[in-house]
């Protein structure tokens, strides 16, 4: 199998379709964006032992692989983040988030190695999540795809507290700022 192309060495590179784009364009750098996370994905996974998680995780990789193959196809001949991705997401969020203490403010980023290497996932979701903001401005897209990569950040900020809670070690809470969290909304007071 031949790894390089050399389509790279002017700057461009080929999406699904074939149609050659220039690597810093807003399509590129949203799917790219997803591909670093992915990596951190895998370097969360190599950090634990519970295997349930692992399994669970593999399919958030797989899930980030599609979001990232949503992207970079600009005919949108196969959509493979569905509303009922999105929803299975938030339900893996609703679960985790039963298992660590509430906290009315930010926590700081940290705890098990495993649980910093989550927060990190959380901010590389964030970061993607900006570049799929400023992709979907000039560019056809489904909103599916926006929907489940801010799902992820909460997803992965509810996994990590639940891991550092799993390992008894305690989320150190930002001390500068007041409350944040209001556990009195719920779920059902948001709006759609």
């Amino acid at each position: 199998m031949q790894i390089y192309t050399r389509v790279g060495d002017k700057g461009f590179t080929s999406v699904i379709g074939g149609d050659k784009l220039a690597k810093d364009s807003a399509r590129v750098n949203a799917y790219g964006e997803l591909d670093e996370l992915n990596s951190y994905v895998g370097y969360a996974i190599s950090l634990l032992d519970n295997k349930e998680l692992v399994n669970e995780l593999h399919e958030i990789q797989n899930l980030i692989f599609d979001c990232g193959s949503d992207l970079a196809d600009p005919s949108r001949n196969t959509q493979r983040i569905t509303e009922e991705k999105v929803k299975w997401l938030e339900e893996r969020i609703d679960e985790y988030s039963t298992i660590p203490d509430p906290v009315d403010s930010f926590i700081l980023p940290g705890g098990s190695p495993a649980a910093s290497v989550l927060h990190i996932c959380r901010t590389v979701a964030r970061r993607s999540e900006r570049a799929i903001v400023s992709f979907q401005w000039t560019n056809d897209m489904d909103s599916q795809n926006l929907k489940f990569v801010n799902r992820l950040s909460d997803y992965f900020y509810a996994i990590a507290r639940a891991v550092n809670k799993w390992g008894n070690q305690e989320d150190n809470l930002y001390e500068r700022g007041g409350k944040v969290f209001h556990h009195e909304i719920s779920k059902n007071d948001l709006s759609s």
